[in-house]
């Protein structure tokens, strides 16, 4: 079982602020869970943008080329 890195609480109130009148457990776990996801591999591609300028800090500027439409 992988670790969670972020809670689900926060995917209930993101759901609701959404629109969503009720929501079930399982929606926000799905949502936690693609949320990680996404996260993980926007934080990989940073990484590798900052490796590629030859630094080993991860800039603001990494993760805002990173989310950029391909």
């Amino acid at each position: 079982m992988a670790s969670r890195e972020i809670g689900v609480s926060p995917m209930y109130r993101i759901l609701k602020k959404a629109g969503a009148e009720r929501v079930s457990s399982e929606s926000a776990e799905e949502l936690r869970r693609a949320t990680e996801d996404y996260a993980l591999a926007l934080a990989r591609r940073s990484v590798e943008l900052a490796g590629h300028a030859r630094r080993k800090t991860v800039k603001a500027e990494d993760v805002r080329l990173s989310a950029r439409p391909a």
